[in-house]
């Protein structure tokens, strides 16, 4: 059976194949490499698709996209709840974010820009607790170290030593 896919050619000198949050097969592929070439590709990267596609339909299950209301209600929560969060860490933390943000991010639940500007996804706000404070912790640590090396994860230990367990709850 032939796996259906989206093409998609760049400039690119790489081949790579992506399932969506939806779990469309997106396919990137140079300008000039042949269709063979792609199809060849794509079926032996097969078992990965189902399994990516698996992974992508258990995550829809788990966490629907809520209707109106109760997104109304994750986005009042966020505006209340993190920015006490944030002030919490950020004292004990002795860092200082530039700004706070809350937007409506699908594919990550926070950054910290060049800048400290932290943003926070209103979805954050669906998972436990303990996984809150440890995306709060996790962009606090970034004020002091932009990258995820070790020097980042030992200050995140130092704050959340259960960091490892907090994070896996986002991953449920």
């Amino acid at each position: 059976m032939a796996i259906r896919y989206e093409l998609r050619r760049s400039g690119r000198k790489t081949l790579s194949v992506e399932v969506s949050r939806e779990g469309q097969v997106i396919v990137r592929a140079p300008l000039r490499l042949s269709q063979k070439r792609i199809e060849q590709f794509v079926a032996a990267h097969a078992d990965w698709i189902a399994r990516a596609q698996q992974r992508q339909r258990a995550r829809l299950a788990a966490h629907p996209e809520p209707d109106e209301a109760r997104q109304a209600e994750l986005i009042r929560r966020a505006r209340t709840e993190l920015p006490h969060k944030v002030a919490r860490y950020a004292r004990e933390m002795g860092v200082q974010p530039a700004a706070v943000t809350i937007t409506a991010a699908r594919t990550r639940f926070g950054s910290c820009s060049a800048k400290n500007r932290i943003c926070f996804s209103w979805r954050l706000m669906e998972y436990p607790e303990a996984a809150v404070d440890y995306v709060v912790v996790h962009e606090l640590a970034h004020i002091v170290h932009k990258n995820h090396g070790p020097q980042f994860w030992a200050l995140v230990e130092r704050y959340l030593p259960d960091w490892r367990a907090r994070r896996a709850l986002l991953r449920e």
